[in-house]
């Protein structure tokens, strides 16, 4: 017989209309946006293995999205399709199709130079599905805020945040800069660990009634929190924080997120399909899930890749300001014996990285990545002019089998920066 987890999963995906691109809200949330008990615990539950694997490229039928709208010509990606290198995993030498069964992959696509090496797809997926980006998004959301900032919208990072919502006043986020919030150093009294049960944490507070139950918006919870550490001393990762950038990034545009996105990121870029964030509320009431909700096609993501590889052009545009993704990606190391630990989802290689903004330093080759809960990377590789994109269904965050895929991933990145692609 089937849990009830499973059972209420499978029954929240069966009642989900197909996927549509102007979708906002599933059919099934009720008219005054009260989240029924059966689709409550999907989005409890949605996480855990093996259901993720089916989870992570259907979220638009567990959530209420805002859709980041595509037009014009879509920026061709070339080709120059090769057979990949065998991976060698803790000794062991296989194909790179084991290796993307090893580490849990759904979708996966490798460029050098700007021309497609390999593609390749897995569990019922293709090159139109759309996928959860999960914190890939803090990275977007960084490159938004580049682009605020070009325009003079927000008028330099070293604005206290409360100088765009007022709402901060006499918080722990009173007096903290956007540059802190970017680099995850707001000092605010918060830690990225989700402990269900009688007593929760404040972050699975948030997780329970902003994402599960919609019934307040994920940044509710900061005008509420007080400090910690100072301002700008500690590195601690904060979903909060990047919340609070989004809310920023909101009144300075004076625009929903997903339309300043589209018109000025993703239309710009020649992207292939729209995107969408899942909210946390209906149109009018929710926002973007700006820390880990953005969904887009695999090709979609490496274009983004290849933006960040050029410094902020692409498709013949300067889209993100270049002295922008250069800040972005000058690394701040993190390694502060003072400072709390990485949460479950980057530790073992990430408790060795630096932070930028919004973006993990993960060696001193000069790679980084975008990087989301359970083995979702864009990875930049200068020096070798590599991007790789891997959208992945590793086990749940903390386990010693997600940790391992981790590690066989990062692994296998190091192996194809090595390879001279003939």
């Amino acid at each position: 017989m089937a849990s009830p987890i499973r059972a209420s999963l499978a029954l929240a995906l069966a009642l989900a209309a197909p996927c549509v691109s102007a979708q906002t809200a599933p059919p099934h949330v009720m008219p005054d946006g009260s989240v029924p008990p059966a689709l409550a615990a999907a989005r409890m539950h949605m996480l855990e293995a093996p259901e993720n694997m089916l989870t992570f490229h259907n979220m638009d039928q567990l959530f209420q999205t805002r859709v980041v709208a595509r037009s014009g010509p879509v920026a061709p990606l070339a080709r120059a399709d090769a057979a990949l290198p065998p991976a060698t995993i803790r000794g062991k030498v296989m194909s790179e199709d084991t290796w993307e069964d090893l580490t849990f992959t759904s979708a996966l696509l490798v460029m050098r130079d700007g021309k497609v090496l390999h593609e390749s797809y897995r569990n019922n997926t293709d090159a139109d599905t759309h996928f959860i980006s999960f914190s890939m998004a803090k990275t977007f959301t960084s490159m938004l805020v580049g682009i605020a900032v070009g325009q003079s919208a927000i008028r330099s990072i070293d604005d206290p945040a409360v100088a765009y919502v007022p709402e901060l006043k006499g918080s722990g986020y009173d007096g903290v800069t956007i540059r802190q919030l970017l680099q995850m150093r707001s000092g605010v009294d918060y830690e990225e660990r989700y402990d269900f049960g009688a007593t929760p944490s404040v972050a699975a507070q948030i997780f329970l009634n902003a994402i599960v139950a919609n019934k307040e918006r994920f940044a509710d919870m900061a005008p509420r929190l007080k400090r910690k550490f100072a301002p700008g001393s500690r590195f601690n990762y904060s979903t909060l924080d990047t919340a609070v950038l989004g809310w920023v990034l909101e009144r300075a545009t004076k625009r929903p997120l997903a339309d300043f996105m589209a018109q000025y990121l993703w239309q710009p870029m020649g992207a292939q399909a729209h995107g969408f964030w899942i909210a946390d509320g209906g149109p009018g009431v929710g926002r973007e899930l700006n820390g880990m909700g953005y969904n887009a096609t695999l090709r979609d993501f490496a274009r983004f890749g290849a933006m960040m590889l050029d410094k902020g052009r692409f498709n013949g545009r300067q889209i993100v300001p270049a002295a922008w993704v250069e800040q972005a990606t000058a690394m701040t190391n993190n390694a502060d014996p003072a400072a709390p630990p990485p949460p479950p989802s980057v530790t073992n290689p990430m408790a060795r990285a630096g932070y930028g903004f919004q973006i993990w330093r993960l060696d001193d080759t000069g790679a980084y990545t975008a990087l989301g809960l359970q083995g979702q990377f864009i990875y930049v590789h200068p020096a070798t002019r590599t991007v790789i994109v891997k959208l992945s269904f590793f086990p749940e965050m903390g386990s010693a089998k997600g940790n391992d895929a981790l590690e066989d991933t990062l692994a296998y990145f190091s192996t194809l920066t090595q390879w001279n692609g003939q």
